[in-house]
């Protein structure tokens, strides 16, 4: 019978060192594909979402650029502590409006929405993309359970006096929740503020007269 021989280089801490290092390599660069295959993915769905959402605010037949690879970033306005981008929209070279995605603080925690406005200031359609409100309270900001948020549609700067914006408990012209004030308190301040960003915006990107 033969008799199988173990190496004894097998048995050295070198070796072993080196056997155990070059399994924790292989793992490594295994999570690190997964992880990138996977990110890959997270971003993928995102930017579904975002152009999903883009054209329930903002009809495609407005605009023929890209506007989410157009946007910008905005990290410093006085109106928001959080990062808003600004998706600009152009058809045949002519500015035709913005999608403008925004955090505001609602009572359960952070609203993320996104609200479209044409160049003359007026909104076209907000959406909220997620939130952390109450169910059954405050979730009527959602369109699929009320068509609350369609009431914005139109409003602008000009058409509609600072005291007007706000809910109808504070003498504004927009409902309130019955139990629920703070979010639609929340959101109200969040589109006005967002048509004051927008405005400032659309000045500083004006194009000279020629």
């Amino acid at each position: 019978m033969a008799t199988i021989l173990n190496p004894t280089y097998r048995t050295r801490l070198g070796y072993q060192a080196a056997l155990l290092g070059g399994m924790c390599y292989l793992m490594s660069m295994l999570l690190i594909g997964g992880n990138s295959a996977t990110q890959e993915q997270i971003a993928q769905h995102e930017l579904m979402d975002k152009l999903n959402l883009l054209a329930q605010v903002m009809p495609a037949s407005r605009y023929d650029n890209d506007p989410v690879t157009d946007a910008e970033l905005i990290t410093d306005s006085q109106w928001f502590s959080a990062p808003v981008e600004v998706l600009p929209a152009r058809l045949g070279n002519e500015f035709a409006g913005a999608a403008l995605q925004i955090q505001v603080q609602g009572w359960g925690g952070p609203i993320n929405f996104i609200m479209a406005v044409d160049r003359d200031g007026e909104i076209l359609g907000v959406r909220v993309i997620n939130h952390k409100e109450t169910p059954g309270l405050a979730d009527k900001i959602e369109l699929e359970k009320d068509d609350w948020i369609s009431g914005f549609n139109g409003a602008s700067l000009a058409n509609t006096s600072h005291i007007q914006w706000a809910v109808k408990k504070d003498n504004g012209k927009f409902d309130q929740f019955t139990g629920a004030t703070i979010t639609p308190r929340a959101m109200v301040k969040g589109v006005y503020s967002g048509l004051q960003l927008y405005e400032q915006w659309q000045q500083q990107h004006k194009e000279p007269a020629s």
